[in-house]
């Protein structure tokens, strides 16, 4: 059977596959080009599963604002080397463009219409398995909205692209204070999250679960150092007010200045600009945080590969 280049060129630019796997599909499907998209999905899927064990805790963290809402998203590869992948940045781009207009959650992104696509994202995403050649993962999604006069600004840092980086943080602030103003302010409150990662905005929403094990912590330590009980405990008192200053992001010392908390430099910034300003929410995604990756002996590995 003769192959049409057109028919070829078509295949390529629906499924995004090689030009030898769109080849073989048009022979085996008697060019028909819908049968050969599904041939390579089927295809595709057979790929992604055999990738799908592999650890993947590189990728990229994308940011996206529209208006009062804004989106944090991780998608991991195998490599570090993908997140230089053209294709790949702009798939995760376009993931936090989608990811914005689900209420962030993952299930309904994944079940979601991929831009300019009769795909949904979980479709483009096996079909990025298959052509970038690395299991590619999903992983988490955060969005924060602003139903109050303010902003919301966005930090990336180690940008690889234009909101595409190692960690992404998202910040809204209440304030009816001028725009450009706000915007270099949350800009500075969102590298010092960057820099700092609190894990509570004030002391009344730190979780008591973590006060509690960390207090628990601090005390097994002053008692295996030989102190009472009743001394340890209250020697543990000042520790946890040190605590809850590292990881309540009002309590913080700003970076920028490394003497004033966070708190007070938003009653500065209010008194100078004669509105009150006041953060509403945060999040911040680190790319890779919590996901275990085995230690491989490299030799071992090439060893092992060779001998199969």
């Amino acid at each position: 059977m003769s192959l049409n280049a057109n028919l070829i060129k078509e295949l390529r630019e629906k499924s995004g596959a090689g030009m030898v796997d769109c080849k073989n599909a048009l022979l085996q499907n008697d060019n028909n080009v819908e049968k050969s998209i599904d041939w390579l999905r089927k295809k595709g899927l057979s790929v992604a599963a055999k990738k799908s064990g592999r650890v993947a805790a590189e990728g990229l963290v994308g940011v996206n604002i529209i208006n009062n809402q804004a989106c944090l998203i991780e998608i991991n590869s195998e490599t570090d080397f993908v997140s230089r992948n053209e294709q790949f940045q702009k798939f995760v781009s376009d993931c936090s463009k989608i990811a914005v207009t689900t209420n962030g959650d993952l299930k309904n992104l994944l079940k979601s219409k991929f831009i300019n696509s009769d795909n949904t994202v979980e479709d483009e995403l096996t079909k990025n398995v298959a052509t970038i050649g690395e299991n590619l993962n999903i992983r988490r999604i955060e969005k924060i909205n602003l139903d109050e006069p303010g902003i919301i600004v966005s930090y990336v840092h180690n940008s690889v692209s234009e909101n595409l980086g190692k960690i992404g943080v998202i910040l809204s602030l209440k304030s009816n204070a001028d725009k450009n103003s706000l915007e270099n302010i949350g800009k500075k409150i969102a590298m010092h999250i960057a820099a700092s990662n609190p894990i509570s905005l004030n002391l009344e929403s730190l979780d008591p679960k973590i006060i509690d094990k960390e207090k628990q912590v601090l005390i097994e330590q002053a008692i295996s150092s030989g102190k009472p009980k009743e001394i340890a405990e209250k020697m543990v008192e000042g520790r946890i007010r040190k605590f809850c200053e590292e990881v309540v992001l009002l309590e913080q010392t700003f970076v920028i200045d490394g003497k004033s908390k966070i708190k007070d430099i938003l009653k500065q910034y209010s008194t100078e600009l004669g509105a009150e300003i006041s953060i509403d929410n945060f999040k911040m995604l680190i790319l890779g945080q919590g996901i275990e990756v085995e230690e491989k002996d490299f030799a071992a590995e090439v060893a092992a590969t060779a001998n199969n």
